[in-house]
Parts: structure tokens; C-alpha cells; sequence
């Protein structure tokens, strides 16, 4: 078994030669020792690979004497719905969230949808798995499937008044990942109008990966909203715990700047509550808080992080960069099809285009979207940086920080890819954009 497919928050590896089944029904085994649960959720997303890994964990846990509950091809928040709606003591789906097809994975949670992380689980779970010492139990667990989509559609909708959502004219792309049936349960509630590309699940992913973060992944929702007349686009990832929006120009918009949009939402709801952002970027989120005497958590990049640091301080909203968005009345969790709710809403209720509400936090704070390098050596790189910026406040909470009055930065390698991802905010368009190339000097390496 190959150690480096544990990373910080989940399990990744190229198919089969990283991962796989007999890893799998493994590392099945080894969760099912370590967290000693009597009835788990086990589900996978559309990838090609996903049926066999799906039933090595399956064989695994019954011979561990684990009952799985086969909730099919899902997304992962769909996974979390059903650990904790269903009061189950853990769930495991196999997904490689937005890597290309060749990759599998798995994702595991404990009872309630909590987080397992390196900190918290997937170490041990990763010792266990590689001794390779289970004692199967006297009894086998049985295995039963579950209906669930009415209760996770009910769920979702819950977050919008369905009297004040108009019929809105939206493009969506889940990236031929497994969201399909969901967007179309929201959609008929809600009585939109749709226009669908990449819609049927295709764990090829014909199109390459299904990241819409990346920019060449964007260019046909562009094409097609800039052509039509729409409100509003939205897409996932293959998995669908990620959600990007555009604007009805077509515009996509940096994840940043929807979070604003969705903390000032909820902030009006509840002007003290409190807000979980992870450390890439918080010079908004911050503003946004202070202005109506809120708390803001910053945190460590990564689903069980923000995760965990929602159940510590009983937030009532957080986010990533990456496009994650978590909701205390979704146990805590994130989830994809909730901002889309939400967005709907917020646009019904106001008289200006999405990229008019946009248009006020890009004029608060100016940001630039990750910048990735390719670098001989991370530790390296990171380290030079370090002595440059050495006369900056410093925090290293994840990666490395750097404030100064007017701008500041954040460098950290990747959890899931061989890279180093830069973060850049500041007061001006001028300054951030000076002090990404001067910063590119310093790290070395090319840009991905």
C-alpha cells in the first residue's frame, strides 16, 4: 500500500496503480477497527473505477461486522445528509472530488458528519490499514439500501422561502458529475428555468477535469450565458460539495467575493453570529463581521478543518476558497446545492444583477485568485519567502502568512497536489497586481 495516498483530509491515488480495490477493503477495514461503528453509509461518485472500490469497502465492513447502508452514486454532501439525518455512526464515500478519472479516493466521517483528518483519525486509520492484522468478526454485517433524495431535496429548499424565489433563468454545469438529480429536484421546487450542459454523470469526464476553478473550465458556461439572457449560472465539481457562480454576464466569480455576499446574508439574520473562513484570504470577511459586531474564525485549508472549527465555535456559516460553503443547519457541514438556494433567494429579493451586489466587496477589498506554482522544492521555496518577507506580521497557522498595512499574502503547498498555491489580497488592483509578480520572482518555479 502506498503511504502518500493519506493526505490531510482524505485518501487520493491514481487508479490502480496508487489505489486499489484490495487498498480499499483495507482501509475499510482499518476505519471500521479504529472507529468500531455498528452502521455506516457507503457511497461513490461517478468515476469509472467506483463500482469495484465501492464493493471492496463493502466486503471489508461486513467482515468487520459493520452493517453499510448503500446509498449508490451520490455526492459527498449527500453523504454527510445521510450520516447525520439518519443518525448512523459514520459514512465513507469513495471520490476523488475534482481530479481527473484515473483518480479514486475515499472520504470519511464519524457519527453527525464530523470530520476525520489526519489530526483526528486518518493516521491511525492509515497504521491499522498497512499492519494489516484485522480480526473479522464472528458475525457479518448485512447491508441494506436507503432512499434519501425527498429528505435531502427537503433539506436543501428549506434554505429559501419558495414564495419569494422567481422562476429565474439559470445555466448549470455539474461538470458530468453526480448532481444532476438533485439540481433537478431544486429546480422543479423553485420552478426555474433551466438550461443544462455536461448534465449526465460521465466518469470519463470527457471534458477534462472537472475543476471549474480552473479557467479553461469555464469557457463554454461563459459562451453560453454571454449568448442567451440568463440571471445566473452556476456549476460544481464531479463530486458537487463545491459550488462557483457567474454572473448574468457571464462573468465567473471568484469564490471570495460570494462568500461576501452570502456572510453579509446571513449576517442581517443574525448580526453576532459567528463566521468560520480559512486563512488564504479574510481582509473581507473580517470588514463584513466587524461592521455588525460578529466573530470571524480563521482556520486551516481543508473540509475537516473549517469543519471542526464549525463545531467549536458554533458558527453559523463558513467558507472556503476553493468554493465550499458550510452551514450550521446543515449539521455543520458544506454542502454544493445550498449556496444555489441561497443565491436564488438573495436575487429574487433584490432589484440589481448579480454582478452589480458583486461589484461592492471587489471594491472593499481587491483579490486575486489563487495563483499555483510548479517548484523544484516546497519547502525551498516557501523557506526563501520567508526571509524576504521577514519584516511583515507572520503567522504560520497554514503555511505561511504575511500581513502589512495595505496587503498581505499567503503561501502554502497544496493538500491534494504537488503544488505551492499563493493567496493575494490588498487595497488596490494596482498593489496586488505588483506584488503578485514581484512574489513570483521570489517563489521560483512556473505558474500551473
Amino acid at each position: 500500500m502506498n503511504k502518500d495516498i493519506f493526505k490531510a483530509y482524505d485518501i487520493r491515488g491514481i487508479y490502480p496503480t496508487e489505489i486499489n480495490a484490495d487498498d480499499v477493503k483495507k482501509i475499510a477495514m482499518a476505519y471500521a477497527a479504529w472507529l468500531k461503528p455498528k452502521k455506516v453509509a457507503l457511497g461513490r461518485d461517478v468515476r469509472s473505477s467506483g463500482a469495484e472500490l465501492w464493493q471492496a469497502a463493502c466486503d471489508g465492513l461486513i467482515e468487520m461486522g459493520v452493517d453499510v447502508v448503500d446509498v449508490g452514486v451520490i455526492s459527498t454532501d449527500m453523504l454527510y445528509f445521510v450520516v447525520a439525518n439518519y443518525e448512523l455512526d459514520g459514512g465513507i464515500t469513495l471520490s476523488a472530488s475534482h481530479n481527473e478519472g484515473k483518480y479514486n479516493g475515499m472520504k470519511m466521517v464519524r457519527a453527525k458528519a464530523a470530520p476525520i483528518s489526519m489530526d483526528s483519525g486518518i493516521a491511525e486509520i492509515r497504521e491499522l490499514a498497512m499492519a494489516n492484522t484485522f480480526e473479522p468478526a464472528t458475525k457479518q454485517g448485512t447491508v441494506e439500501k436507503l432512499d434519501f433524495m425527498s429528505g435531502y431535496t427537503a433539506k436543501n429548499v428549506s434554505f429559501a422561502d419558495r414564495r419569494l424565489v422567481k422562476p429565474l433563468k439559470v445555466v448549470v454545469n455539474p461538470n458530468f458529475g453526480a448532481s444532476g438529480v438533485a439540481i433537478s429536484a431544486i429546480a422543479e421546487h423553485f420552478g426555474l428555468q433551466l438550461t443544462k450542459i455536461n448534465f449526465e454523470p460521465d466518469g470519463s469526464f470527457p471534458k477534462g477535469k472537472p475543476d471549474h476553478s480552473q479557467p479553461e473550465n469555464r469557457t463554454e458556461t461563459t459562451a453560453l450565458i454571454k449568448a442567451g439572457d440568463y440571471d445566473l449560472g452556476v456549476t460544481w465539481d464531479a463530486d458537487a460539495d463545491r459550488c462557483g457562480f457567474y454572473d448574468e454576464k457571464g462573468e465567473y466569480i471568484f469564490p471570495y467575493y460570494a462568500t461576501g455576499l452570502m456572510i453579509d446574508y446571513f449576517l442581517e439574520k443574525q448580526p453576532d453570529a459567528k463566521v468560520v473562513v480559512d486563512s488564504c484570504y479574510y481582509w473581507l470577511p473580517q470588514a463584513l463581521v466587524d461592521k455588525t459586531g460578529g466573530k470571524l474564525i480563521v482556520c486551516k485549508t481543508g473540509y475537516s478543518y473549517v469543519t471542526q472549527s464549525m463545531i467549536d465555535n458554533d458558527a453559523l456559516f463558513g467558507a472556503e476558497i476553493a468554493g465550499h460553503y458550510y452551514f450550521k443547519d446543515f449539521w455543520l457541514a458544506d454542502n454544493g446545492m445550498i449556496p444555489f438556494v441561497i443565491m436564488l433567494q438573495i436575487l429574487s429579493q433584490s432589484d440589481k444583477p448579480l454582478s452589480e451586489l458583486i461589484a461592492k466587496y471587489k471594491n472593499m477589498v481587491y483579490a486575486l485568485p489563487v495563483t499555483n506554482f510548479v517548484v523544484k522544492d516546497v519547502v525551498a521555496s516557501i523557506n526563501t519567502v520567508k526571509t524576504h518577507y521577514q519584516d511583515g506580521q507572520i503567522t504560520e497557522l497554514d503555511g505561511f502568512s504575511v500581513e502589512y498595512p495595505d496587503w498581505r499574502f499567503n503561501v502554502r503547498p497544496s493538500n491534494t497536489e504537488p503544488l505551492l498555491r499563493l493567496s493575494l489580497e490588498g487595497k488596490s488592483k494596482e498593489l496586488v497586481e505588483a506584488k503578485l509578480a514581484e512574489l513570483t520572482g521570489v517563489i521560483g518555479g512556473e505558474k500551473a
